[in-house]
């Protein structure tokens, strides 16, 4: 149903994502974004737009603090998982809670958030999640080297995405975390 992008560029972390709101073959276009900021992260998310309205809106994230690693898989993690119960949004299935898939960006870095709540962070500074997320991986490969802005390339890989699959379309929403201090 979408297409979120994501990327490292002189300390900031940007994300990019569509509009795109699916079910089937229904195809309709949000008004509510996919990213946004709260407090000093940016988020971009796939999945359900309801864990995404909670993310934006119910979620209180712990300010980081110590080894960003370790912050990162405990205490805001933790948080998340309290926001998505109390939300009524989160499931559990087998004994084990699933989520949905979201980028989380903070203090220059780039982090995958996945259904088991596992977070991960690319080599490569950029990264993609959605129904697009093969064909904006590959425009984001195919820039990495050409000398665009940040923007350009999210762009880019948005644009990818929605040429070629019917699950994501335009228009794009952008955000970045602050400048480093």
């Amino acid at each position: 149903m979408t297409v979120i992008v994501g990327l490292v560029h002189r300390g900031r972390v940007h994300l990019g994502g569509d509009s795109a709101g699916s079910s089937g073959s229904q195809l309709t276009i949000r008004r509510d974004p996919k990213v946004f900021t709260n407090g000093p992260y940016v988020l971009g998310f796939t999945s359900s737009f309801r864990m995404g309205q909670l993310l934006h809106h119910a979620f209180e994230p712990p300010h980081p603090e110590g080894d960003l690693d370790r912050f990162m898989a405990t205490r805001f993690i933790n948080a998340v998982r309290t926001c998505l119960k109390d939300g009524g949004w989160a499931r559990k299935d087998s004994e084990q809670e699933q989520a949905g898939v979201f980028l989380v960006g903070i203090n220059g870095r780039l982090f995958e958030i996945h259904g088991d709540y596992q977070v991960g962070e690319p080599v490569e500074g950029y990264a993609a999640v959605g129904s697009g997320d093969d064909l904006a991986l590959g425009a984001l490969h195919a820039t990495a080297k050409l000398g665009l802005k940040p923007r350009e390339r999210l762009t880019a890989a948005l644009r990818a995405a929605d040429h070629h699959s019917t699950y994501v379309s335009a228009p794009y929403a952008y955000v970045k975390t602050p400048r480093p201090a």
